[in-house]
């Protein structure tokens, strides 16, 4: 998908005209409340926050133009929106949601679009990298992986999403441009939890974000305590 030029005189919605909308974060709120009842990891505005800051760091590492980084990074912040209808089917329902949202605040419809391409196609299950942006929101969501993201406080009833999560201390996404590759550092506490066991819930989203990386013409390499793994 080729991200085209709004010709629309409707005025432009920024990324921080949507991150402090009170509406937005209050679905963004409501969604997280929905999963940490359902027992999943945190998915509220620390997530969506993180996933757009790495979102705009990819983008703006790829030379993309500067309005392509403001909607990659409201992409990332509206992508789990849909959460707070259902987890199944949260991508569609946050799509339609991102529309209705997005059209009041006065975004036109040329750049609504490859927004709603993004949150749609961003679960392993179900989408895929469709745009440059779109394949952007998926590794800085796939990568965030996290203790902070932990919300059971009972550590003796988790499980090995939770024990996962809560064994890496250190996760950051980095671009190496000369190399053409995109890496995801983790530190991982292997007394929580085993290198084995990140494979065993992870490995679909790794292969997505490898995926996501070929986009850009790069390679994705996963380093996990000093390994790199290829």
């Amino acid at each position: 998908m080729v991200l085209k030029e709004a010709k629309s005189a409707r005025p432009v919605v920024t990324f921080a005209q949507v991150s402090q909308d009170p509406k937005v974060n209050a679905l963004i709120d409501g969604a997280n409340d929905v999963l940490k009842s359902m027992g999943y990891t945190e998915h509220g505005r620390r997530h969506v926050t993180e996933v757009s800051d790495v979102t705009g760091y990819i983008l703006q590492q790829l030379g993309v133009r500067e309005r392509e980084v403001e909607l990659g990074k409201i992409a990332a912040y509206l992508h789990d929106i849909g959460n707070v209808i259902s987890r199944v089917g949260h991508p569609l329902h946050g799509g339609a949601m991102a529309f209705k949202l997005l059209d009041d605040m006065g975004m036109p419809a040329e750049e609504v679009a490859p927004v709603l391409a993004a949150i749609g196609n961003h679960e392993e299950s179900t989408g895929q990298p469709v745009s440059t942006i779109s394949a952007a929101v998926i590794i800085a969501d796939k990568s965030d992986v996290h203790r902070s993201r932990v919300q059971n406080p009972i550590m003796e009833s988790f499980d090995i999403h939770d024990r996962v999560n809560y064994a890496v201390t250190e996760s950051n996404v980095r671009m190496d441009n000369d190399a053409q590759v995109v890496a995801l550092d983790l530190t991982i506490d292997t007394q929580e939890a085993s290198v084995m066991e990140y494979f065993e819930i992870f490995l679909h989203r790794m292969v997505m974000c490898r995926k996501s990386a070929e986009v850009f013409g790069y390679t994705f390499r996963l380093c996990i305590n000093g390994t790199t793994l290829q």
